[in-house]
């Protein structure tokens, strides 16, 4: 389980438009959000993904640079692109299970077609939103064992506002005995 406060896992993956993505070597001024989503098949993660397109300048006018990356291919993610139309959008792919796992991301296995025809890789893993600081430590997280019921963005820039004014700290780091 990712901690609070501590370090979060390595995370390299590529992008579709904006090289290689390192994790370590691209510190945000204020914090990095990273966003797993299912893939290509997932019509929630689309309009997710639409929802963070849109407010993406909002984050980047906060200092948080953003990336959104799943464990499809390059075509399948190159595919998801074409829909949302955001161009500014980091788009990552070939995100490896066993990253996915490192970062607490739960995995399924394939039920087939989705309700948009679209067939579900053999494995892949469920979305999880993750706020990092430039040091790599983890400020927030969040994993789902489903698509649905995830943080809304303008909620987290709101959050992300009261954060950044306030200095508020990471919290959930305690690990004494209870």
């Amino acid at each position: 389980m990712l901690m609070p406060r501590q370090s979060v896992p390595a995370l390299r993956v590529p992008t579709l438009a904006h090289g290689a993505f390192e994790l370590a070597d691209d510190a945000a001024p204020q914090f990095s959000l990273v966003v797993f989503y299912r893939g290509l098949h997932c019509p929630i993660c689309l309009k997710y993904l639409l929802e963070l397109g849109r407010l993406q300048p909002e984050f980047d006018k906060r200092g948080v640079k953003v990336i959104a990356l799943s464990s499809d291919g390059q075509e399948r993610a190159q595919l998801m692109a074409d829909k949302l139309n955001a161009p500014g959008l980091r788009i990552g792919h070939d995100l490896s299970l066993a990253q996915a796992r490192e970062w607490g991301l739960y995995i399924s296995a394939s039920r087939g077609k989705t309700s948009i025809g679209i067939e579900e890789p053999a494995l892949f893993s469920e979305p999880g939103v993750f706020i990092v600081r430039p040091d790599g430590t983890l400020y927030y997280g969040a994993v789902q064992t489903m698509p649905f019921a995830r943080p809304h963005f303008d909620e987290l820039l709101a959050a992300l506002d009261f954060a950044i004014e306030k200095n508020y700290p990471a919290r959930g780091d305690y690990v004494g005995r209870v």
